[in-house]
């Protein structure tokens, strides 16, 4: 079936009511049936393909299965994806029928109260493995084709009378496009491991080439007239809610896959035996003893009671302002204290097991390696050191901390430490407050709450939403200041121009007294305005360099009252009051006030009013002086400035706060060309210091500012690198220590 075929079945097989037809306007529906057919037309094709990867994938797997009945299923998988192939392109393609059929009328899932324990249930872990790995892909895509969709969600609602689509309720977005596609795939009764495998590969040949297709429906809808000065506004790729990267059938999660390439990427791997046998052999370099304890070792339940007594003694003794990381050492004490607290001195001492001894120490040298990555900021140190009693609870009780990059708790533990390290503004504490509560009540909840999946998975659902919400806050926050910026900008072009004019004209008729202060201080910033308005070759800027020549002499005047009323709306569209307008027309002009009672002030007078007069564009407290581009004094800022320009926006900088001796931080927003004039925003979108770029090469040059690059791997991600780094410090690394790169 080609393309042109399934888009026709689709669109006379819809298996849900048409509730579209005749709902909206002629234009709107006209509209949405071509976009929905152009989308169905040009999905068919990479669909098909990520099946066709889907079945590649399973068909090497069985290659590689160990028994005939692993061989024997994965083949019976492989033929019911190929029987099935036509069906479910047919059945994809009539659920994004049925999106565009319901467009602007999605409805969120209902979701359970706590009051009604008729609806509470047990968490499927299928249906929760399931749903984190949509929500990553789909983050992910949308963070990839961010600008497009935020102009086509605003353009589609506009079209149906709705607020601006996004997530689910854009039909050709990202997310619903994967849950269309896992809702139609369902049928194949696949395990989770194919599932999610299948979902990897709809995004690798899908949602990633998807950036054309919505570009070409954004454009059609931006050539029919549906909001033609709109603006799209990207979010900063490196945000503090970024997912970890989820496991693909070609990317490396874990260490032995890394390494050995082992052929079930989703299959457990035991990354904390791997991790004990780097420490073992650490211990034996540096002649530490790893041996057996000497006493009884603790149960699991025993220990879970000493740490939650340790945890409640912590949170009883300490506040916000002395937490601090505490030591594998010191945690190993801590822990023996409360797990034979009350026994007689002559009974048999508890002590840690191999494995929770090396369990404590692994937790303690990943935070520690958290800390070295994180800025010198009080705040993110506490939040990390209120965490680290908790995580370790969790990792105690669940190994799959250490197996799986998506655990709850470890990705929280990068969403809270980067936010942290990210949003925290050492210059301006205000801004902080509101963020430092809300991560204050997430860690306290973690330290007086039962460690648990559900908790944390609970947790990073509440953080990711405040962080989103700051991040469309900083977004709004830095378009508006961008926006003036830029106008700004093309005032003062505009100015420019007006002042080159006005001086070839002042070099043949030159102007005293009152014309001269008219000309210099409002004339001119008529014709900017003018100018910035209409364009210098329109009608209407043309007609006021005509008043400015007859002001001059320059061509005769055939209508003085029709030139006294041009000079009167000029002046007052610059802001000046209309009967100070009236008086300056009048006495330059020599034209008898209408009320003869009325004395018109001098033109001494009027010209110092003028001179004093508040500039177009400038703040009523102090004028803004103008970006002048200075020239660099050496080679290296030259070299540095030249660097500078070639810059894209949204790059990162850090300057040192000679006031406060902290380190801040700004982001490069944009920067003008001509006059070399930069708009320097904060994380929150809120504009930083006035700045050129001749200034800012200056400070690099000087060390007092430096520019940040762009993390490729997150805060965890790297202190997991720092950890395994650590313990590989070895004259004679073994196999495990050659194959692991990072649990």
């Amino acid at each position: 079936m080609d393309a042109e075929q399934l888009r026709r079945g689709s669109l006379v097989s819809d298996p849900a009511p048409d509730t579209s037809r005749g709902r909206w306007p002629a234009r709107a529906q006209r509209l949405l049936e071509d976009i929905c057919a152009r989308c169905v037309a040009e999905l068919h094709q990479p669909l098909q393909r990520s099946l066709a990867a889907f079945d590649q994938h399973i068909f090497m797997r069985a290659e590689k299965a160990h028994q005939a009945s692993e061989q024997q299923e994965y083949f019976a998988t492989r033929q019911q994806v190929q029987q099935d192939r036509a069906a479910l392109g047919q059945r994809f393609a009539n659920r994004l029928v049925v999106s565009f059929d319901r467009i602007g009328h999605h409805t969120p899932a209902p979701t359970n109260r706590l009051g009604t324990w008729g609806q509470l249930e047990l968490l499927d872990p299928v249906e929760h493995e399931l749903s984190m790995t949509l929500e990553q892909l789909s983050a992910r895509a949308e963070a990839r084709h961010g600008t497009v969709l935020h102009e086509l969600g605003y353009r589609l609602g506009v079209l149906v009378a709705a607020s601006p689509l996004e997530g689910e309720a854009l039909p050709n977005g990202p997310r619903a496009l994967i849950h269309a596609f896992h809702h139609v795939s369902s049928s194949l009764a696949l395990s989770l491991p194919q599932q999610q495998t299948l979902l990897h590969c709809f995004d690798q040949s899908v949602l990633r080439t998807l950036g054309p297709l919505l570009a070409a429906v954004n454009t059609r809808l931006l050539d029919d007239g549906i909001l033609p000065r709109l603006r799209g506004t990207q979010l900063p790729r490196h945000v503090a809610s970024r997912p970890h990267a989820v496991p693909t059938p070609d990317a490396d999660t874990t260490p032995a896959a890394a390494a050995r390439n082992t052929p079930a990427a989703h299959e457990p791997i035991a990354v904390l035996e791997s991790l004990r046998d780097l420490l073992a052999q650490q211990r034996g370099i540096d002649g530490a003893g790893g041996g057996q304890p000497v006493g009884r070792a603790a149960s699991p339940e025993e220990l879970q009671t000493a740490l939650a007594a340790l945890q409640a003694h912590l949170v009883a003794v300490t506040d916000h302002a002395s937490r601090e990381l505490r030591s594998a050492q010191r945690l190993r004490d801590e822990l023996l204290v409360h797990l034979n607290s009350g026994k007689p001195a002559d009974a048999p001492r508890t002590e840690l097991s191999g494995e929770q001894g090396d369990t404590v120490e692994l937790v303690a040298m990943l935070f520690e390696q958290l800390g070295e990555q994180l800025q010198r900021n009080g705040n993110a140190k506490a939040l990390l050191g209120g965490l680290q009693l908790p995580l370790l609870r969790m990792a105690m009780t669940d190994h799959d901390f250490f197996e799986r990059p998506e655990h709850p708790a470890r990705q929280l533990l990068d969403t809270v430490t980067t936010t942290a390290n990210d949003w925290f503004d050492g210059g301006d504490e205000e801004s902080n407050r509101p963020l430092a509560a809300k991560l204050e009540q997430l860690v306290s909840r973690a330290r007086q709450e039962p460690p648990s999946a559900d908790l944390y998975a609970s947790l990073l659902a509440d953080i990711k939403r405040h962080v989103e919400v700051l991040s469309r806050k900083a977004q709004a926050a830095e378009h508006r200041h961008l926006e003036a910026a830029q106008g700004r900008e093309r005032l003062d072009q505009a100015r420019q121009r007006a002042t080159e004019l006005m001086a070839e004209r002042f070099a043949q008729s030159p102007p005293r007294g009152l014309l001269r202060a008219l000309l210099d201080r409002a004339w001119s910033d008529v014709l900017a305005l003018t100018l910035l308005r209409h364009g210098e070759d329109s009608e209407a800027f043309t007609a006021q360099l005509q008043v400015t020549d007859q002001l001059l002499g320059r061509v005769p005047t055939t209508d003085r009252q029709q030139l006294r009323q041009d000079v009167e709306t000029g002046l007052q569209q610059i802001g000046m009051h209309a009967e100070e307008a009236e008086q300056v027309a009048q006495r330059l002009l020599g034209i008898d006030s209408v009320d003869p009672a009325v004395d018109l002030p001098s033109a001494t007078d009027l010209a110092l009013r003028l001179k004093h007069h508040q500039r177009l564009g400038e703040q009523s407290d102090h004028a803004e002086p103008t970006a002048q581009v200075q020239p660099p004094v050496d080679a290296r800022e030259r070299e540095i400035q030249l660097r500078l320009r070639q810059m894209p926006f949204g790059s990162w900088f850090e300057f040192d706060d000679p006031a406060t001796g902290q380190i801040v931080r700004r982001k490069l927003s944009w920067y003008s060309p001509m006059s070399g004039r930069c708009l320097m925003v904060t994380r929150r979108g809120q504009r930083g210091e006035e700045m050129t770029l001749a200034q800012l090469a200056h400070d690099i040059a000087r060390g007092h500012a430096r520019e940040m690059p762009t993390p490729r791997e997150s805060l965890l991600d790297r202190a997991w690198h720092g950890l395994t780094g650590a313990l590989r410090q070895s004259p004679t690394p073994s196999a495990v220590a050659q194959g692991y790169r990072r649990p």
